[in-house]
């Protein structure tokens, strides 16, 4: 039995927001104190270290129940699947619903639960529940999904990564300009053709680690105490992330029987740019190897980190041949990657 993506689909907001917009912006340090450089040094220095620009908020009448579906309805055109078909329905997110100028997360019923509800799929064996699990979210879905096909259990999934950053971060943060919003979908199935999910791996660092990704007050002492934005301790992720994203990756790469020549690309989580980069590295260098060219599209420049939409987005937009100079044929073997809250690793072997 192979178990094989057989459809597509990404939603990207129309919003553009590029880094001057952040210029007239108020940042302060953790404890609430000000900056001691100004917003344009501030910004220069985040565009140095993450190679972000531009990233993409969804437009005001949208949520992220809403870029789930569409990314939903065009992997299934994609696929040629009738939804009516599906047996399970797993959404990755970590904030559900927050409304535009919303101060409150709506996830009953389940996001999973809106996205059947929108495909106005009749069908009550079709399953929907939510995944949270941090940035690797779709990524850990695809591993269930897996496992409940190779149990019997199920033929075809829809996985969903879908998140709408913009609605819960701190406007008074500097990491708040690497947030966005965006989604990804993949019709994950049962076929007779070669390739498909060759190894996974995955874990949960909590003993010291549980927080580095938090919900937490504004930065700016003045802003109401009931309020809670999304944290996170940048220098301890960067270096959680070194130490065991290459090699989580390994061990996938090992259990799936290839070799890391065979490996034509790797999708990791847009987090950031230069953690990404120092990853990849690190990853070949395990194997006494120097990382070959571009064989780690990226997406992160435009779009910055839309947490679990990052991985099936790039894929999408590949696969699309949207990326300049980023191509997979049929056989390729690739990887998917990520890190996030939790502290959650997860990694895939898969041939296209």
């Amino acid at each position: 039995m192979n178990i094989k993506i057989t459809g597509t689909g990404s939603y990207i907001p129309k919003v553009i927001t590029a880094n001057a917009d952040f210029d007239n912006h108020e940042f302060y340090n953790l404890d609430g104190t000000g900056f001691p450089q100004d917003n344009k040094t501030t910004i220069a220095k985040f565009k140095a270290i993450t190679g972000i620009e531009e990233r993409r908020y969804l437009e005001e009448n949208l949520n992220t129940s809403d870029m789930a579906v569409i990314a939903a309805q065009k992997a299934l055109e994609d696929a040629g699947t009738d939804p009516e078909t599906l047996d399970y329905i797993i959404v990755a997110h970590n904030y559900g619903d927050v409304k535009h100028e919303s101060i409150q997360s709506d996830t009953v019923p389940s996001i999973a639960t809106r996205v059947k509800y929108h495909l106005r799929i009749k069908n009550p064996k079709c399953v929907g529940y939510d995944v949270l699990f941090g940035c690797p979210g779709w990524i850990e879905g695809l591993i269930q999904a897996q496992a409940y096909i190779k149990a019997g259990m199920a033929k075809k999934y829809l996985v969903i990564g879908a998140e709408a950053l913009s609605r819960v971060v701190d406007k008074h943060d500097r990491d708040s300009m690497i947030f966005s919003d965006g989604a990804g979908a993949a019709i994950l199935e049962e076929t007779e053709d070669e390739g498909g999910i060759l190894a996974h791996e995955s874990g949960t660092y909590a003993f010291n680690e549980a927080n580095y990704i938090y919900f937490g007050k504004s930065n700016r002492s003045e802003a109401p105490e009931d309020l809670r934005y999304i944290k996170m301790n940048g220098r301890k992720i960067y270096e959680f992330a070194l130490m065991n994203v290459p090699a989580a990756m390994k061990t996938c790469l090992e259990n799936s029987g290839k070799n890391i020549k065979d490996l034509k690309k790797v999708f990791i989580h847009q987090a950031n740019e230069k953690m990404d980069e120092a990853i990849i590295k690190r990853f070949y260098k395990l194997h006494k190897l120097e990382a070959p060219e571009r064989v780690m599209p990226m997406t992160i420049q435009e779009l910055g980190n839309s947490s679990v939409a990052t991985v099936p987005t790039l894929y999408d937009l590949v696969l699309k041949n949207k990326i300049a100079d980023q191509q997979l044929e049929k056989g390729d073997v690739v990887m998917f990657a990520s890190v996030g809250a939790g502290m959650n690793v997860n990694a895939i072997v898969y041939q296209y």
